[in-house]
């Protein structure tokens, strides 16, 4: 159930982004989000126990390498194509992650998640009305945001399952670690960054991408991480298109043809 309010979350997300990125670069964007949810969680961390600090530091820094890559990938690729084809190419991490759990942490998924992944994967084209043509940077940028996110799952299992990792401290220092080496490199870029806007139509969905999309989505995810399988999870975040759609029909009163809303079907029948 986190994992679909998660799903819901993430796929109201995509115009959120968008706006924000009309007012402020992406480094930018991802540095004050995630300084945000750090500065948020900062006194729940120091209160807890050394020994759950010191567990959270070491399992933040290896997977905020990831987290870091995964959101530059995505934001930048969001700012150079459409949002019906980002979410379908981030929806290939459905067909990546099983086959990475099984190398690497030698789980084998079963046939009936298999067979979820694909009809999900099916209904997000539907729901995307992806058709054939050629990739541009943009959509490169969401494959590899797709790549990076089925080898970013197994690792966060591999170091959550069985350990008793805090997982809110653990949101915490990883939004620290990310946010930090966002602002670092956008102050490397010619010119660094400019300065912050004063539009309440960029704080606005910046306070929706901290308080919901990171504080709490990346709470949930780390919990689930460490109890299911990675395939599992990717399974049940790759519904984010259909609620994606489903925002821009009831909010945004965006069109969805009847192939969508068959396509929006399959995906919840997956999940």
């Amino acid at each position: 159930l986190l994992l679909l309010l998660t799903a819901v979350i993430w796929g109201s997300s995509y115009s959120m982004v968008k706006t924000a990125l009309a007012y402020y670069p992406v480094a930018g964007v991802i540095a004050i989000r995630f300084l945000l949810t750090a500065a948020l969680l900062l006194p729940y961390w120091l209160r807890l126990p050394a020994t759950q600090r010191a567990a959270t530091v070491r399992v933040a820094l290896p997977t905020s390498v990831g987290l870091l890559a995964i959101f530059l990938a995505e934001t930048a690729g969001v700012a150079h194509t459409s949002a019906g084809k980002a979410a379908f190419l981030v929806s290939l991490c459905l067909l990546l992650t099983p086959p990475v759990e099984w190398l690497w942490l030698g789980k084998r998924p079963g046939g009936k998640l298999w067979l979820a992944a694909i009809v999900s994967l099916l209904g997000t084209w539907l729901l995307t009305g992806m058709t054939g043509g050629g990739l541009n940077y943009g959509d490169a940028l969401m494959l590899l945001a797709a790549l990076i996110r089925a080898f970013q799952s197994c690792l966060a299992t591999r170091l959550t399952a069985g350990k008793g990792i805090d997982m809110l401290g653990l949101t915490a220092v990883q939004g620290l670690l990310v946010g930090a080496a966002a602002l670092a490199l956008g102050l490397l870029q010619p010119g660094g960054l400019p300065a912050l806007p004063l539009q309440a139509d960029f704080w606005l969905p910046m306070l929706f991408l901290t308080l919901c999309c990171t504080l709490f989505a990346f709470w949930a995810m780390n919990r689930a991480l460490a109890a299911t399988s990675p395939s599992k999870v990717a399974l049940l975040l790759g519904s984010e298109p259909l609620w994606g759609a489903l925002f821009a029909v009831s909010w945004l009163g965006e069109p969805l043809a009847a192939s969508g809303w068959l396509g929006g079907l399959m995906i919840a029948g997956a999940a």
